[in-house]
């Protein structure tokens, strides 16, 4: 029987959930439906098909998606009695076998995801996906997470909806869609490998629920339907209430290969991070982490917030699949690569493989394009009496004392730059004045012949080659 009471029940019960979904995701949205041939997602099907024009709502553009697993005997014919199933009920169907030997419920989750999104798209971004997850399913899912020692966003278990995909029986019990298949004389095809104790969940779902539902908690699926609600709840009012505040205060900054990287990070100021208390700070890790596809244990999370707690500037720790965490300067860092960028162009600085250099043979006047780190950079130069009044992003230099050529380029290891103080490197120049790793191999530098610093825009130029009134000069423009 069921643990504690649920109203409505039975067909009302699936009625109802299908109904109030549809609502929520505009009836007239197309839909695309997980489709496996068991008894939750014939219910499901069938629903849609048939009820859901309760309250004058329209029958939805629906079309099925089945996936064949292929990994056991029978499934090929699931997939076949499925095909007549939607011939019956007059819907369009795509199907597909998995290509290579599944060995796992993992692997076969991520190969049926993977499936559905495709279907999804080839049918058009603007359809949503339904799965038939049940309440059932929530509270193992939930039970499960709990024995794995999950955090408390793990606890929320299945999400009701979330872009691009909805499960409107997620707070329907199975013996509510029993009930509901009876009624409307509905088959469907059992999987033999549900019953297998071999496999974690059906453990769960067999012996483990029932013995505590007996044996220690009578209405134990309720609470965990109710643990997930509350969790639900927390973790929406951290995404919608609390997040934009501690961005804010953050000051959090996001940039992807659309910013001219080679990948995605994220960056946050350090001070104010650990201002937080640890168990938030801890949670703000998490979700930096997940922002660059990183998922953080609580023993990981503690090694990063150790990093960021005791490391200096120009540090790096990785966090796994190539995401790493970083401080430069004052700003915390957490960045991963392009994933689909070759290994070998990843590996390298996009200046060891994308500069492109400016000549400026002598004085003149001319113009040319400089590219440092995958950045255009404009260069332009002419020739005059005098060094004129200097503006932002130029600068003029005595030609008499210059050593031509001279070059537009990224700095370089050793680059040194002679002030009014004697010579400096490079390095530290831009570290006093805060620029960041991840600009700096894009600033542009003009230097002689033999390679000494002239001038940085924007940050520093040399005493070499100052101006002298009335005598040739050449000034030198250089912008993004």
């Amino acid at each position: 029987m069921r643990s504690g009471s649920a109203v409505p029940s039975g067909e009302s019960a699936v009625l109802a959930a299908v109904h109030s979904s549809l609502q929520k995701l505009g009836s007239a949205r197309p839909l695309v439906v997980a489709f496996s041939g068991g008894l939750d997602s014939c219910v499901l099907l069938h629903a849609l098909r048939y009820h859901a024009h309760l309250e004058g709502a329209a029958i939805p553009d629906v079309t099925v998606a089945h996936f064949d697993h292929a990994m056991r005997d029978g499934s090929a014919g699931d997939a076949v009695w499925a095909a007549g199933v939607c011939r019956a009920w007059g819907l369009p169907m795509v199907t597909e076998r998995a290509r290579e030997s599944l060995t796992s419920e993992a692997d076969a989750r991520a190969a049926r995801y993977a499936f559905l999104e495709r279907a999804r798209a080839d049918a058009g971004d603007e359809r949503i996906l339904l799965t038939a997850h049940h309440a059932d399913d929530q509270a193992e899912t939930v039970l499960f997470r709990l024995l794995r020692g999950t955090g408390p966003d793990g606890l929320r278990g299945i999400h009701e909806q979330r872009p691009g995909i909805a499960r409107p029986l997620l707070n329907v019990w199975r013996e509510d869609l029993e009930v509901y298949a009876a009624e409307h004389g509905l088959r469907w095809r059992e999987d033999p490998t549900n019953e297998q104790l071999g496999y974690a969940r059906n453990t769960l779902r067999h012996e483990v629920l029932p013995l505590i539902e007996r044996a220690v908690a009578p209405g134990a699926r309720n609470a965990l339907l109710r643990l997930a609600r509350l969790a639900a709840a927390d973790a929406d009012a951290w995404s919608k209430e609390v997040l934009p505040w501690l961005t804010l205060a953050m000051d959090f900054e996001r940039s992807s290969p659309q910013d001219g990287l080679s990948g995605r990070r994220v960056q946050v100021a350090r001070e104010a991070l650990l201002l937080f208390s640890s168990g938030l700070r801890a949670r703000v890790i998490r979700y930096l982490a997940a922002e660059v596809e990183a998922s953080l244990d609580e023993a990981a999370v503690r090694r990063v917030d150790d990093f960021l707690s005791s490391s200096t500037s120009g540090r790096m720790i990785e966090l796994g699949r190539g995401a790493t965490v970083s401080l430069e300067l004052d700003r915390v860092v957490f960045a991963v690569p392009d994933p689909d960028r070759p290994d070998d162009l990843r590996s390298s600085s996009d200046s060891d493989v994308e500069d492109e250099a400016v000549i400026i043979e002598s004085s003149g006047e001319g113009s040319s394009r400089a590219l440092l780190a995958g950045k255009p950079v404009w260069v332009a130069w002419v020739e005059e009496e005098g060094g004129g009044i200097s503006k932002d992003g130029e600068a003029s230099f005595d030609v008499s004392a210059l050593s031509f050529p001279l070059e537009v380029r990224a700095r370089a290891p050793g680059d040194r730059l002679r002030g009014n103080g004697g010579s400096r490197k490079v390095k530290k120049i831009l570290l006093e004045h805060r620029i960041l790793s991840v600009d700096r191999n894009a600033l542009p530098v003009l230097v002689d012949a033999s390679g000494e610093v002239l001038w940085i825009p924007g940050v520093a130029r040399s005493t070499v080659a100052m101006p002298s009134a009335g005598a040739p000069s050449i000034r030198i423009r250089i912008e993004p």
